[in-house]
């Protein structure tokens, strides 16, 4: 059968029964940085400021809850072994799957949108405004993300994995734009003088990134983007 886009076929896949001590290090700092920024005004601070007490303290805390749920295997790809072997089971998705995931997205989504807000505003009016919106938006944005999440309404946090194969590259591809467009929003803010014509290009850069990184995701052009069309087996993480 032919695709549109680059797709992945499950029997190609090469099976994993356990996951390898390495496997599992590897994948720890990400949960550590997923619910390191849950406080988004603190998170703000670190980035227009530095880093103070409590970011180390909240550091530190972060650190010692996901090394205990690592350790029990309670966080996806530090498991023992792959929770899901064959992508179009009909398997319940178990709390932690949940929970982790949706802070996951609520890490992709809120960030980025309280961006571009203040990136508007500030291309519009001259003026930054970012410390208000996370303090006025970030914790509705995060309590509506994290809403849908109980609901079972975002991917990969349904009731069910069945849907894995391609619920996997919505996620992939969010988090892929994310980091690259608010990684190139963070350098641009660094190095660009506070004007109105930086402002504007600051902005166009960012919708840009966005647009180019979410299109070669849609493509599958992308690591874990492409969707896992019917086979035999897969592991996912």
């Amino acid at each position: 059968m032919a695709y549109a886009i680059k797709v992945e076929y499950a029997e190609q896949r090469r099976m994993r029964d356990r996951n390898t001590r390495r496997y599992r290090l590897a994948h720890w700092p990400i949960w550590i940085w997923v619910f390191f920024l849950a406080p988004g005004p603190l998170t703000f601070e670190l980035f227009a400021r530095g880093g103070s007490r409590r970011n180390l303290v909240w550091l530190l805390l972060v650190t010692a809850a996901t090394g205990v749920a690592g350790y029990f295997g309670q966080l996806p790809g530090v498991e023992p072994r792959p929770y899901i072997l064959r992508f179009t089971e009909d398997k319940p998705n178990p709390l932690y799957r949940k929970i982790c995931y949706t802070f996951a997205w609520n890490a992709a989504i809120t960030f980025m949108l309280l961006n571009l807000a203040g990136l508007a505003i500030a291309a519009a009016t001259g003026k930054w405004v970012m410390k208000q919106l996370y303090l006025e938006a970030y914790f509705p944005l995060c309590a509506t993300v994290l809403l849908l999440g109980l609901l079972g309404l975002l991917p990969r946090v349904k009731r069910s994995t069945k849907g894995e194969g391609t619920e996997r590259r919505y996620f992939y591809g969010t988090v892929w734009a994310a980091v690259i467009s608010q990684t190139i929003l963070l350098l641009l803010w660094k190095t660009l003088p506070r004007s109105q014509a930086a402002n504007q290009f600051k902005l166009a850069a960012f919708v840009l990134s966005l647009c180019v990184v979410g299109t070669a995701a849609a493509l599958g052009m992308l690591p874990r983007t492409r969707p896992i069309v019917p086979g035999q087996l897969m592991v996912a993480d």
